[in-house]
Order: C-alpha cells, then sequence, then structure tokens
C-alpha cells in the first residue's frame, strides 16, 4: 500500500494546486485549508517513500496500518477534487448555445447556483480531509511510527545457493553451458582479434539460472585461467568491497588480508590493472545491477592480449547492454526450460527418476509445470513443497498446492526463497514503477497485453506525470514501459518492423507476485470463477477485473476506478454503468458477445464525467450515446472492430481526445479540427468523411496517422497534401490506396524531419520515381519504409540504404534503369530488407553492408544463376537468420530453376549461422 498511497499522492497533491486557481473562487477560509492539507500531504508523501523502500515483512504493523489509512484519505480526496472540478467543468463548457436570452439567463444563474452547492461540498470535503490529515499525522508521532531507513535483520541471498548446487541437480545446463563456452573460447579458430578480453553479459528475469550457469561455465574451462575470480554485486553494492573480493578471488594467498587496507576506490582500480596486465583471467560478476557498478569495475580489467574473459549475470538489459562494448562483446538471452528438461528436473527433484512418475500424478504434474513456465527456481521450490520428510505427498495434496499457485504466490516457507528473489526486482522499482508494474495484475494468465493500450491506461489512471522535459504523456509513458522490460519484469511478445515491442506478456510467477501485492494493497480486486478469487467486500472496491465471472455485488461499485472485463461469456449480466461514479477506465473490449440478446449497452456512458479512457476494441457495440460530449476529460476513445458506422456529433466536444481509433466504415462528423489534442489518429476512410481531408490540418499535434484513399475524389489530393504538410510533429504515417496522390506528395510534400515510419499501401500504388525527400538529411530517424517506386535509377537502393536509423525496408518495383550500385556503408542499421518486382542478389551488398539484417527477401534470375552470372554467396552477411527467395525462370527451363535452388541452398548451409531459406 505504501508504492500505492506514494503514486496516488503525486497525482493528489497538483490537483490540490489546482483549486488555488482564482477561477474556483473558493473564500480565503478554504483556500488556506488547501494549502494547510497540501503541506500535511506533502509530509506524509515523504514519509511513505521512506516506507516503500522497506520490504512489507520488515515494516512494522502499526506502519502499514497507518499507511493503509493515509491510502484511503488520499482516494477520497482525490474523489472530492476530480468531482468538483469535473463539475465546475461541465457547468463552464455544456452550455446551451442555440437559446433566447431568458432562456440563457436563466441556464446562468442554474449554474452558479450548482458551482456554489459545488464550492459548499469541496469546502467541506477539505476540512474533514485536513482534520483527517492532522489526526494521521498526530497518530504517527503518539505512537512513534519511525519509518526504518535499512533492515536490520541479516538474511541469506538465495542465489548464493546456486553456487553449492549439486551438479547431479543441474538439468539443461549441459548444452547451454557449451554453447556459452564456444562463444567465450573457440579454441578451432582464434584471430588476432579474439587474443583481446572479451565480454559475455547473461540476462534474464530472476529464477532463471543466471547464476548457476555462469557458475557450470566457470566450472568447466578454469583450469585454461592463469588466475581466476567469481563475485557478487547485488543491488546496493559497496565498489572498494568489491574490488577487494576480486582481488581475493584472483588469488587468495598473495590477497589474504586485502580487505583490511584502507586503499580508495582508485588505487584498488590501478592495482588491479596492474595486476592482470600480464595474466589470462576470467573473471564472473554476478547479478550487477547499475551500469555506473560496470563502468566503475571495467575500468581495473586490463585489455591484454591473452584471451581473457569476463562473464555477466544480470536482470537488466541496459545493463547487459552497457557490458556489450565492442563487436567481439556478447549478450546471452536465458530462456526457459523446454518442456522435456522442466519434466526431468521436476522428477528427479521428487522420485530420484527422469522418467518415472505414478500414473494418477501424470497429469496434475503437467499442470503444474505449465504454471512454472520453465522457471527453474520456480519447478524446484514447487517440487519441494511435494516432498515431505522424504514422502511424497498424496494426488489430493498437489491438486491443493495447483489450485493455490493460480493467485499469488504461496506463504509457504520454501516458496518464500522464490519470492524474496522475485520481491528483489520489485522493492528495487521507483515508486511510480511500482504502481505501474502492481496494474499489470489486472490481466488474466498467458494474455497478450498491447503496450500502447496498457499506457494509455496508465495515462488514464494518473500514474503518469508531466515532467519538465518531455510534456507528451505517451513518451513518458513508453519510457515506464521500456524499464519494465529492461529489469525483465514483463517479456516482449511481437516485436514490429522497427524493433518496437507491440505486445507483451507477464511470465506467471512474476503475476503471482503481482497479484499477491495488489491483493495486499487493495490495489485491483480481481473475480475469476476458474479459480476462486474472493474479494474482501469489507474494502472499498477501486479496481475491478472480472475473468471468466460475473458474480459480484454491483452496491459496491461507486467507488470503482477501472472496470475491465476479460470474459469469453454473454454480455448480458454487465452492471449498468450508472453503478460507478469515479471511473476513469472502461475496457469491455474483451468481452464476449455471445449468447447476447442485444450486444453491449453504453447509452449511459455520457454521465461517466470522470471517465478517461473508453476501450470498445471488437466489441459488440452498434453505437455511441449522443451525450459522449459531456464525457470532457476523455483521453483514449477505441472502437475499432465494433459495428458503429458513425460517431455522434458531439465527439469533437472532447477538447482532451488524445487517442482516437476508428473502424474503417465510420463515418467521423464534421468539425473535426476542434480535436486540438489529438495525437493519434487511426483507421480513417477519408471517402466516408471528406471534409477530414482539410480539418486534418487543423490536427497539428498529430504524431500517429492512419488514412485509408480508397474511392477519394481525387479534386481532394491537393488539400490533404496541404493538410499534411501542416503536421510537423507526425512520426508515423499510414497511408492506403493513394492512387495518383503519391504523384502529388513526391513534389509537394515535405515530411517532418522527427518521421519515424512511412508506408504507402495499396495495389499499383507507386511513386513514379523515388522522392528527393527520401534522404539521410531530410529523414535522419526514419526507422521503416514500406514504397512502391515504378522505376528504380541506379543509386535510388544506395540511397535508401544511407537512411541512418533505417531497420525495416520494403520496396517494390516495375523496372530497373541502369544498374544498381551498393556502396560498403549501406543499412547500418538495417535488421529486415524486402525487395519486390524486380531481380537482385545478396552479391549486390558488397562486404560491410547490411550488417545486420537478419531477414532478406528478393527475386533472382534462374538463367542467370545457371550461367554463373549472379553469385549466390550470403557470407558477407554476419547476421542472416532467414531467406526468403522467389526464383524466376524468365525464358530459361526447369533444369535453370532447380540449379538455382541448389545454389541457393548450398549458400545458406555455408553460412556460418545455416539462415533458413524459403523458395518458390
Amino acid at each position: 500500500m505504501e508504492a500505492v498511497t506514494g503514486a496516488i499522492m503525486s497525482a493528489l497533491i497538483p490537483k490540490l494546486g489546482e483549486l488555488l486557481k482564482d477561477e474556483y473562487n473558493l473564500d480565503r477560509h478554504v483556500r488556506k485549508g488547501v494549502k494547510s492539507l497540501q503541506t500535511e500531504l506533502m509530509m506524509m508523501h515523504a514519509a511513505l517513500r521512506k516506507v516503500a523502500r522497506v520490504p512489507r515483512d520488515q515494516l512494522d504493523e502499526q506502519v502499514r496500518i497507518w499507511a493503509g489509512e493515509v491510502r484511503d484519505l488520499s482516494y477520497d480526496m482525490e474523489d472530492s477534487v476530480d468531482d468538483f472540478l469535473v463539475r465546475v467543468l461541465e457547468s463552464q463548457d455544456c452550455q446551451p448555445t442555440h437559446i433566447g436570452r431568458v432562456m440563457k439567463v436563466l441556464s446562468m444563474i442554474k449554474g452558479l447556483f450548482i458551482k456554489g452547492k459545488d464550492v459548499h461540498q469541496i469546502s467541506k470535503a477539505i476540512t474533514e480531509a485536513q482534520d483527517l490529515a492532522k489526526e494521521l499525522m498526530e497518530q504517527r508521532q503518539r505512537y512513534e511510527l519511525d519509518m526504518p531507513r535499512t533492515s536490520t535483520v541479516a538474511t541469506i541471498d538465495p542465489r548464493m545457493l546456486a553456487l553449492y548446487k549439486d551438479g547431479s541437480e543441474l538439468v539443461g545446463v549441459d548444452p547451454i553451458r557449451d554453447e556459452v563456452i564456444k562463444k567465450l573460447i573457440d579454441e578451432d579458430r582464434v584471430s588476432n582479434e579474439e587474443q583481446n578480453l572479451k565480454t559475455i553479459s547473461i540476462v534474464g528475469i530472476g529464477g532463471l539460472g543466471k547464476t548457476t550457469l555462469a557458475k557450470a561455465v566457470h566450472d568447466k574451462i578454469q583450469a585454461q585461467f592463469d588466475c581466476v575470480a567469481f563475485v557478487h554485486v547485488g543491488q546496493n553494492p559497496d565498489l572498494k568491497k568489491l574490488l577487494k573480493d576480486i582481488f581475493y578471488g584472483l588469488d587468495k594467498q598473495k590477497f589474504k588480508d586485502i580487505h583490511d587496507t584502507t586503499k580508495d576506490e582508485k588505487l584498488l582500480i590501478d592495482q588491479l590493472g596492474e595486476f592482470l596486465m600480464d595474466k589470462r583471467y576470467l573473471i564472473i560478476i554476478d547479478d550487477i545491477w547499475e551500469e555506473k557498478m560496470w563502468r566503475h569495475i571495467k575500468c581495473g580489467l586490463s585489455k591484454n592480449n591473452l584471451r581473457s574473459r569476463v562473464i555477466i549475470t544480470t536482470r537488466k538489459v541496459s545493463v547487459s547492454e552497457a557490458c556489450h562494448s565492442s563487436c567481439d562483446d556478447i549478450i546471452h538471452k536465458m530462456e526457459p526450460l523446454s518442456d522435456q528438461d522442466s519434466q526431468i528436473l521436476f522428477y528427479r527433484r521428487i522420485f530420484q527418476s527422469e522418467n518415472v512418475c505414478p500414473h494418477e500424478l501424470e497429469e496434475v504434474s503437467r499442470d503444474i509445470l505449465k504454471k512454472c513456465g520453465g522457471i527453474p527456481l520456480a519447478i524446484t521450490t514447487i517440487a519441494g513443497l511435494l516432498v515431505n520428510k522424504c514422502q511424497i505427498m498424496q494426488k489430493d495434496d498437489w491438486l491443493h498446492l495447483f489450485n493455490s499457485m493460480g493467485h499469488g504466490v504461496t506463504e509457504d516457507a520454501i516458496l518464500e526463497e522464490m519470492k524474496g528473489i522475485l520481491l528483489l526486482s520489485y522493492y528495487d522499482l521507483p515508486s511510480h514503477l511500482k504502481t505501474c508494474f502492481l496494474y499489470l495484475s489486472i490481466f488474466p494468465r498467458d494474455f497478450e497485453i498491447e503496450r500502447d493500450c496498457l499506457i494509455w491506461r496508465w495515462v488514464a489512471e494518473g500514474f503518469i506525470q508531466r515532467d519538465k522535459v518531455n510534456s507528451r504523456l505517451f513518451e513518458i509513458g513508453e519510457c515506464y514501459f521500456s524499464e519494465l522490460m529492461n529489469r525483465s519484469l514483463i517479456q516482449p511478445e511481437r516485436i514490429n518492423e522497427e524493433g518496437m515491442v507491440e505486445t507483451c506478456r507477464v511470465h506467471d510467477m512474476v503475476l503471482d507476485l503481482a497479484c499477491s501485492l495488489s491483493s495486499e494493497e487493495n490495489f485491483v480486486c480481481i473475480l475469476d470463477n476458474a479459480e476462486w478469487h474472493t474479494p474482501n467486500l469489507q474494502r472499498k472496491v477501486r479496481r475491478l477485473s472480472l475473468h471468466n465471472s460475473h458474480h459480484f455485488d454491483s452496491t459496491s461499485l461507486s467507488k470503482v476506478r477501472s472496470f475491465l472485463v476479460f470474459s469469453l461469456t454473454s454480455c448480458d449480466w454487465l452492471p449498468s454503468l450508472s453503478s460507478f461514479h469515479f471511473l476513469h477506465v472502461l475496457d469491455l473490449g474483451h468481452c464476449g458477445s455471445h449468447g447476447s440478446s442485444s450486444g453491449i449497452s453504453v447509452k449511459n456512458v455520457g454521465n461517466l464525467l470522470h471517465l478517461r479512457y473508453l476501450g470498445l476494441r471488437g466489441a459488440d457495440v452498434d453505437q455511441l450515446p449522443v451525450d459522449i460530449g459531456k464525457l470532457q476529460l476523455l483521453q483514449t476513445l477505441y472502437i475499432g472492430g465494433t459495428r458503429i458506422k458513425e460517431l455522434p456529433a458531439s465527439v469533437v466536444q472532447l477538447r482532451q481526445l488524445i487517442f482516437l481509433c476508428v473502424y474503417e466504415g465510420t463515418r467521423l462528423p464534421k468539425r473535426m479540427g476542434n480535436l486540438t489534442s489529438l495525437e493519434v489518429l487511426e483507421r480513417v476512410r477519408l471517402s466516408l468523411s471528406p471534409h477530414i481531408v482539410e480539418e486534418l490540418g487543423y490536427l497539428t499535434e498529430i504524431r500517429m496517422l492512419t488514412v485509408d484513399c480508397y474511392e477519394i475524389n481525387e479534386d481532394m489530393f491537393n488539400i490533404l497534401v496541404e493538410s499534411l504538410g501542416n503536421l510537423r510533429k507526425l512520426q508515423n504515417l499510414q497511408i492506403w490506396y493513394v492512387g495518383r496522390l503519391l504523384d502529388l506528395m513526391r513534389e509537394g510534400w515535405m515530411p517532418p524531419a522527427i518521421l519515424r515510419s512511412f508506408e504507402s499501401w495499396g495495389r499499383g500504388d507507386m511513386f513514379v520515381r523515388l522522392p528527393q525527400w527520401i534522404d539521410p538529411a531530410s529523414l535522419p530517424l526514419l526507422s521503416s519504409l514500406v514504397i512502391g517506386v515504378e522505376e528504380l535509377h541506379g543509386d535510388d537502393i544506395q540511397i535508401m540504404g544511407m537512411l541512418p536509423a533505417l531497420r525495416s525496408l520494403r520496396v517494390r518495383a516495375l523496372r530497373v534503369t541502369g544498374r544498381l550500385v551498393v556502396r560498403a556503408s549501406a543499412f547500418p542499421s538495417a535488421r529486415e530488407c524486402k525487395f519486390f518486382g524486380f531481380p537482385i542478389s545478396p552479391c549486390l551488398f558488397p562486404p560491410g553492408a547490411m550488417p545486420g539484417v537478419q531477414r532478406l527477401v528478393f527475386r533472382i534470375s534462374a538463367r542467370l544463376v545457371m550461367r554463373g552470372e549472379v553469385d549466390c554467396s550470403m557470407m558477407h552477411l554476419p547476421s542472416l537468420e532467414r531467406v526468403d527467395v522467389r526464383v524466376c525462370r524468365d525464358d530459361g527451363d526447369d533444369w535453370d530453376d532447380e540449379y538455382a535452388k541448389v545454389a541457393l541452398r548450398r549458400a545458406a548451409d555455408e553460412h556460418p549461422k545455416r539462415p533458413a531459406i524459403h523458395m518458390c
């Protein structure tokens, strides 16, 4: 609750400052109360930040109770402030515009009465909150609720146990160990470059066996080195002690008294470099958390030519990348155990056999292993629970344990080891990331989470606050998401052509931790019939997530801020939207409509005045209510995949709308140019809403735009090009069925320099020539390019290849004029290149070009291969993993075709990575 309360405070304190503005006309007494309450809450916030850094089980019970009361005060106060601000906003922005003078005066008088009533209510709420805040501060002082700075309880780091594992317990380690050793030391071919220091970083979440793998490699190869050290870093390292540990590990006799020295860090680093200068050494740096610590350690590592090696284990991707300072350095991403190795480890731990299991336990053992997800630590700890004093527990006990794994980490002493390791990552998070992490508990198991939707939910919940540098909430949220992924708390699932993560998943054991903490802090209430989650109905429900369940008390919904449904059953049972008073997030996009009599009704959504996020993607909804314009705080409206054919005219009143995604067949109302806060506009068919062509030019905050030009009147093309020219913050543009528009864009449109993605789709939609604005100077950040060109000229491929940030290229051409030329510096950042419609071959790209390309798609002439005029070799493309080739016979025969395919397969087989090859 400490992390949650701190996040609420971060949002509440600025809102109290909002009340002090003159426009709200609060009297002097109330303003004084607001300032006093602000001061009290800021003091509490400072105390809560200290609490959040201490593990929950090390907090005094009175501190936890106090923090819980502060949390409830924060929630209630934020509700009151929001309610006041919303009602004042409603009275200002929703006045009738076409009424007579008398009616207008009466309306103003009514508005003043309502505003006066609201002022009285907020004044009362401020007074009550101020009294309670003072009481809580006095309570803290009365009971001397000091916030501990550090833990006084010494505990053993569970990772240390991995160093002393019996070798017979290690499953699946040998092949991975050998793979890592081969990368580190390839005795068959040692070039001059490989004589230098080489570093390998082993990265992955806690419990995957990083330390175990590093120790296995250490044990296998340590005899090949002059000196070896294995040291642990941890979250709060002492650099001086760490350096001394390295010395002691390298030579225990010579440096037996090193820990008694008073030398400072600089002297120790210099001495370490001198000691290692003439030695071939192996150093393992285990569990490093910060890049800064690595930079210090690195200063003491001598870069001699004796083939020394360093192994690093970390949970953070950024740390592993920081250790990757040369082309020789390697990053090894830990993967979960395979199903077979998971079973071997599980059976060996319980039955002392790799493949013997009582028949009645086979099914439940498979189910348990599935939940463990291949994490060795999870498998061994769960197996330990099933062996009681060397006796195998009964099937009922197995089933009970399996069911208990579904809703949080069990409090059993053995599982505490696993929970403790995962908690290390959690307590290392800053308070704002703790809240974002706990929010992941709203999702069901194995759910594929869309990154953008998750970030917009964070924005709607108020978890993201603007900083001094960045004013776009979404971009701040992107940083939050990246940091959680960097810490391996979420795992990437789908990655687009630009290398951006589009969807992610949360590992079951990490989700269990999130659910456990979320339940403790009353952060999210999850209802799931399948796993028998039973919320505490005595606590106020703030966020409600329904997983295949519809049995709940609708009277407890008044304080709910987020309501999400992940149910494939009928939606007839959904509660009335009038049950919610303070809803910020409503997502019914995953609510099944099977068996529904009339689809999902959102007719009362206009009354949810606090709503920031409305997600209906794919839901069985056919219309939005006219009064949706009342939602003055709405930021996200996602209705793609619905049956909604037309947006109400009142949508243009949503002045804070940032994200709008519609169905391709949805008509937009006029005056869409009023939505000047809009940053994302997706899937708009211009022919259905021709007025939007001109109005686009007023949406100057747009950074992502997807438009469909199918059947649009060509007279509108010039206007569209002019509108696009006004969008100087545009980062991603997808434009479909463009036709003659491309000719106008080639001459009359200059994209903004910050453009990251340009995609033009549609059969026959091609530029006559490559636009002049496709060049490194104009588009330094362009990462994805999908383009068609009728006629390619000799240096066109080279021009595209010089785009410094280009990761994905898809180019189609009808013909080539002259000889295509590509230099060795081309495509420095590319990962995927696809060439359609014209013959090309890997030999076009000389050594040095495309150093990172993993997938290559091209068309090749079988006849030219047969004649020996085309070299099929791919050896000069070092990162190649997949090749797709269209083999064209031209005027040749079947023999030419088969010869070319054999030559291509041989080229793939000769490549060091043996890329997969597909030919048609």
